[in-house]
């Protein structure tokens, strides 16, 4: 692009300004022609939130994103950057990129008066057009608008209600960009008031001055959908305001939501000499079943939601368990197993808001309880159909098993082989050669997990596997069958 220095060399060379959403509309348009992939990283949105997305900047609305946490929305409005030219020209040193053909600002003017087709013009990067605030109660005018700034006024010798006294805030500096408030429903009422008059009339009182500002901005929200729709959030003329609403979800299933903890979770280990990191899918797999199994939980609040950073940082503590156990042991290859992910507990208890129910049991034991299910749907899904009846009558025959998340594999592998049928059974299921012995003894305490979700088995607060009683006790003397196991009831 030929990068004109003055307003005259911008005029001689013919370019056209043209609005923001206009711009963003051109510009999606061509890459709609071209079958460019729209906003790349994001996943599981290409037949619901994308298509809404599209529409809403060919019809040039402002937007608003409703989901709860972790369901990409900040991904999304920072990507929208990309539908703006790589650079626009503005008047040198204007505070709020003033278009050298029609400027806003009394600078802008007052540059345009004076020097006419000799004011300098600078080139402003698509980077630069966006604004992002996150809403929160303590957000003023001044922040959002712009105030009243006393020193500009003593050294320019002007009066305070002079247009050149003003400090621009962080609306008015978006104007030919992108502005975006996250959980816009945090916003005071009368920052709202002043928003929307921007919005529809182009003007606002800084200090009870009016300023005439009629910015040309795309403005984009986020909020959570319980915050949104409880009354008196969002003042209902901004909410008409807002031309289109876009509902975000979280995978609709687990090959989805493996395929997007995969992509962001930092699994590539780096700082090993000679060493090698495999993830079973098995593992990924109950990572990842223990959010969805988390988002139905009805002992977790659902406003809240369970975010996809759930998975993400808990498979992340998952490599790092086993990495942790690599150098111990100086092992080579590096293969989680099933006590690695309840290593990752640390992970998952801090990223859930409990309901009562929930508070009374603890995070703790909610997470290991949805660790538990979530590998019994897994099992489920890899074994069935298969036997592991020699297997469960060894341990109902009063023997125990413990692996502890430290023992290298050739001695975790060494202590499976005295379980029947177990090594045979999983190494033929699973098609894994005998002499792998980190991915056996991954496997195999994945299947000794498995009957334990379907409560063949035990487990004890050791991390150890034994046979299940038929009775137990809990705390207050009752006794119960042990149908289904209650662990730390013991």
């Amino acid at each position: 692009m030929n990068e004109s220095q003055t307003l005259g060399e911008l005029k001689a060379s013919g370019y056209q300004t043209r609005s923001v959403k206009d711009e963003m509309r051109a510009n999606l348009i061509k890459k709609l022609q071209m079958g460019e992939r729209l906003f790349p990283g994001v996943l599981g949105y290409e037949e619901s939130v994308i298509p809404q997305l599209v529409n809403a900047v060919l019809s040039k609305h402002n937007l608003i994103l409703l989901g709860t946490r972790g369901q990409a929305k900040s991904r999304i409005i920072r990507q929208l950057t990309e539908l703006l030219d790589e650079k626009i020209p503005i008047i040198k040193g204007s505070e709020i990129n003033d278009n050298p053909f029609e400027p806003l600002s009394a600078f802008g003017r007052q540059q345009i008066e004076a020097n006419g087709d000799a004011t300098e013009i600078d080139w402003v990067e698509r980077d630069s057009r966006f604004v992002e605030k996150l809403a929160t109660p303590d957000v003023t005018i001044a922040d959002i608008i712009g105030d009243i700034d006393p020193i500009k006024a003593a050294k320019g010798g002007h009066l305070l209600s002079d247009e050149l006294t003003i400090f621009y805030g962080l609306l008015p500096r978006a104007n030919r960009g992108i502005f975006a408030i996250n959980e816009l429903p945090d916003l005071a009422g009368k920052i709202q008031v002043g928003l929307f008059n921007i919005m529809q009339e182009g003007d606002v009182q800084i200090k009870g001055f009016p300023v005439r500002l009629p910015l040309d901005v795309m403005l984009v929200f986020s909020a959570n959908p319980e915050d949104y729709t409880a009354r008196g959030k969002i003042i209902t003329p901004l909410k008409d305001r807002i031309g289109a609403e876009i509902a975000t979800h979280y995978p609709k299933d687990i090959g989805l939501g493996t395929s997007i903890t995969k992509q962001e979770a930092w699994t590539n280990r780096t700082g090993f000499e000679n060493y090698t990191i495999e993830i079973p899918d098995f593992i990924s797999e109950i990572v990842e079943q223990i959010a969805f199994e988390a988002r139905d939980d009805q002992r977790i609040d659902k406003r809240s939601g369970v975010s996809q950073r759930f998975p993400i940082t808990a498979l992340e503590s998952v490599v790092s368990n086993a990495e942790r156990r690599a150098l111990i042991t100086e092992e080579t290859e590096i293969v989680p197993r099933i006590s690695d992910v309840y290593a990752a507990l640390p992970s998952m208890t801090g990223k859930m808001e409990l309901e009562y129910e929930g508070e009374q049991i603890g995070a703790t034991k909610l997470a290991k309880d949805l660790i538990k299910k979530a590998c019994g749907v897994i099992f489920e899904g890899f074994f069935l159909g298969i036997d592991f009846e020699p297997t469960v009558r060894w341990f109902d025959e009063g023997n125990k098993l413990i692996l502890s998340d430290t023992a290298s594999a050739a001695e975790g592998a060494m202590m499976l082989e005295v379980v029947p049928d177990l090594v045979e059974s999983t190494a033929t299921t699973l098609d894994i050669e005998p002499s792998n012995e980190a991915k056996l003894v991954s496997a195999c305490e994945f299947v000794l997990e498995g009957l334990y979700a379907q409560n063949k088995i035990a487990r004890n607060e050791e991390g150890g596997y034994e046979a299940l009683t038929k009775t137990r006790r809990d705390r207050r003397g009752m006794i119960y069958e042990d149908l289904t196991d209650l662990e730390g009831y013991n």
